[in-house]
């Protein structure tokens, strides 16, 4: 007799909007069934592996980036970069969606942001794209059309819908709107549609005059200033105040002292670079510094060069560039918290290899103290506290006896716990705007790592840490929303009001607390209340009710509602599996369903865009989907 979950009745919790039928029941999954998928999905996992022990994953291709990629190496050299600008501009035109605009991933519905930048690589290679159709290779996705004869038309024709208008006014408006106060992205975007001639006759009069003088100020006075762009974009701003003030200065005396700073900061970006040339590894910031600093009249500088050498190098072979190189530390810690403890691991090779990159000195582009991990093993990585976090986890996972290091990494968390008690990404104390403030998501993964690591520390330590606990408790407590769920901050969903992701939000907290010492039951409650009603007829989950259902969000949601069985068979203990029935409720047992039906048969899971880069940028890892779909079915079958 096999053993099934058993599915039937509603789901509690608030009412869901959207195509949601709490009381639909699929057909129940079998013991057999969940465990054949879940070792397709394992050995998948651990199929991606490179070839020295560890993941790098892959992230999507991205229009956004390559025709910010297109344009800075048209402006350093378009002779010299012509192919790679021609390939950049194959793979843009192929990526058009059927509606004339583009979004910033191959799976991503058209935006305002991408369209318009889009439509500056077109504008920066003159006449000869105009009248260009698709390459016989383009594979149409979703959103695409068939070839038509005049793109450009057609994307000015979408960009007509989103600004209204083609003139600066209006572009510059939409852009506001979109933005609001943080310049971090708005002034980049804005520069390059002045480069690419799309601002009309005086376009440097509609960019914003970023304040890059203030870079020369002590770091520790950064956090107090009214700066309109995020901590970690002080490149940005210095190269897109420059060029603009170059074609457009200030009235005196401002004039004057910027003409005083403008040789005194280039030294500052060319300290903060990495060696490899690519500022935090990422294609659009390292582009717009490019462009800007060319354009400003620095294209002869070692930072430049540096900088064209990263963009060349990343150019994939369909002509392409991702938002970012790789997630590799990311990917790899999430990747080993979510296996079984008996998966065939090199545990030393990978403690070695993540403790390898903790950070010994005070990076120079945040100014954060040593001891925290960034997302990648490249030289552009910085360290944040949701890697910081991830890598102590995976620490204490291999069986890690290096309690120095942890304790470097858990004091580097401390020191960034801002006064709301909350644990913010990479500043402490830079909260005017969204990518700087403290964060549920990010607080509850530390959480975690604290809970794991808090009885190998010093007794000095393990009680700065128990009040650092408390205040993240009261932190998530306040963050909550009436409803039950929680926000996360560099996470989203393309199909959700808001482009929020309360799934993953309310889904990490949950997983965060239901395992903490003196975990307060009130708001896990609440929290699983609010995943229950979330949950999709299909029996997934997407970023929020009605939104379409993905690996990543159906397998964070089981994770977070999965627990101890309701019941269990006569002479059975909770756990065991075995003749009889186990009982999770109706929402897991349908969550696993929804897991088990659509995972390939070689353990394959379709990405979704997920992930957000600085001023919600849209990007999906190759990678998230499965980590996430292990991870649950290794708990529900463990359980």
């Amino acid at each position: 007799m096999s053993t099934h979950f058993q599915t039937g009745g509603g789901s509690g919790g608030p009412a869901a909007t959207g195509p949601v039928e709490s009381r639909r029941d699929p057909a129940p999954t079998s013991v057999s069934g969940i465990a054949g998928a879940y070792d397709r999905a394992l050995r998948r996992l651990l199929a991606e592996r490179v070839t020295a022990g560890h993941w790098e994953g892959c992230l999507s291709s991205s229009a956004l980036a390559s025709a910010i990629a297109v344009v800075a190496l048209a402006q350093h050299d378009p002779v010299g970069h012509a192919d790679r600008i021609r390939r950049g501009l194959d793979f843009i035109i192929s990526d058009i969606n059927d509606d004339g605009g583009w979004g910033d991933s191959p799976e991503s519905p058209s935006n305002l942001t991408a369209t318009i930048l889009c439509w500056c690589a077109l504008g920066c290679s003159g006449a000869s794209v105009k009248r260009r159709s698709f390459p016989d290779t383009a594979q149409p996705s979703a959103h695409r059309a068939a070839a038509t004869p005049d793109i450009e038309a057609r994307a000015e024709a979408r960009l007509r819908q989103f600004a209204g208008g083609l003139d600066a006014a209006s572009l510059r408006a939409a852009i506001e709107k979109r933005y609001g106060d943080d310049r971090t992205f708005a002034a980049p975007i804005l520069t390059m549609c002045a480069l690419t001639g799309r601002l009309g006759s005086d376009p440097w009069r509609h960019v914003f005059q970023l304040p890059f003088e203030f870079a020369l100020m002590p770091n520790q006075l950064f956090k107090w200033l009214n700066i309109t762009v995020v901590s970690y974009a002080l490149p940005a701003l210095i190269a897109i105040g420059l060029v603009r003030h170059k074609h457009h200065p200030s009235p005196a005396p401002l004039r004057w002292l910027r003409d005083w700073a403008t040789p005194r900061v280039l030294p500052i970006v060319e300290q903060m670079q990495p060696s490899n040339g690519g500022f935090e590894e990422a294609t659009p910031l390292t582009a717009f510094v490019t462009m800007s600093l060319v354009a400003a009249g620095d294209r002869d500088s070692l930072t430049v060069r540096r900088a064209v050498d990263f963009l060349v190098n990343s150019q994939r072979a369909d002509g392409s560039w991702p938002i970012d190189t790789n997630l590799a530390t990311w990917v790899t810690t999430l990747s080993i918290n979510a296996l079984p403890d008996d998966a065939p691991l090199d545990e030393d090779h990978l403690c070695n290899w993540l403790l390898g990159q903790q950070q010994n000195e005070q990076h120079p582009l945040t100014f954060g103290a040593p001891g925290g991990w960034g997302w990648s093993d490249l030289p552009g990585s910085m360290p944040d506290a949701d890697d910081t976090a991830g890598v102590l986890l995976a620490l204490r996972r291999l069986d890690s006896t290096n309690a120095a290091a942890a304790g470097k990494g858990i004091r580097w968390l401390l020191d960034l716990q801002n006064r709301d008690g909350g644990i913010p990404t990479f500043s402490k104390g830079w909260g005017k705007l969204p990518f700087d403030r403290s964060c549920p998501d990010i607080t509850a993964h530390a959480l975690r790592a604290f809970d794991v690591w808090r009885d190998e520390m010093p007794a000095t330590l393990q009680r700065e840490m128990d009040a650092a606990v408390r205040g993240m408790v009261r932190y998530l407590h306040t963050s909550q929303r009436q409803d039950g769920s929680w926000v996360p901050l560099w996470f989203g969903n393309q199909y959700t009001t808001d482009e929020e992701n309360p799934t993953y939000g309310t889904a990490q907290v949950v997983i965060a607390l239901r395992d903490l010492r003196d975990a307060p039951a009130d708001l896990i409650a609440s929290g699983r209340k609010w995943l229950t009603g979330a949950q999709n007829a299909d029996g997934g989950w997407g970023g929020g009710p009605g939104a379409p259902s993905s690996f990543e969000e159906t397998a964070l949601a089981v994770r977070g509602l999965v627990q101890c069985p309701r019941s269990k068979v006569q002479g059975q203990k909770t756990g065991d599996i075995g003749p009889g029935t186990l009982d999770f409720g109706p929402s897991v047992d349908r969550g696993v369903a929804w897991l088990v039906e659509r995972l390939g048969p070689e353990g394959e899971c379709e990405p979704v865009p997920i992930g957000l880069y600085f001023a919600k940028l849209w990007y999906s890892e190759r990678l998230y989907g499965l980590i996430h779909t292990v991870a649950a079915l290794r708990e529900v079958l463990s359980r």
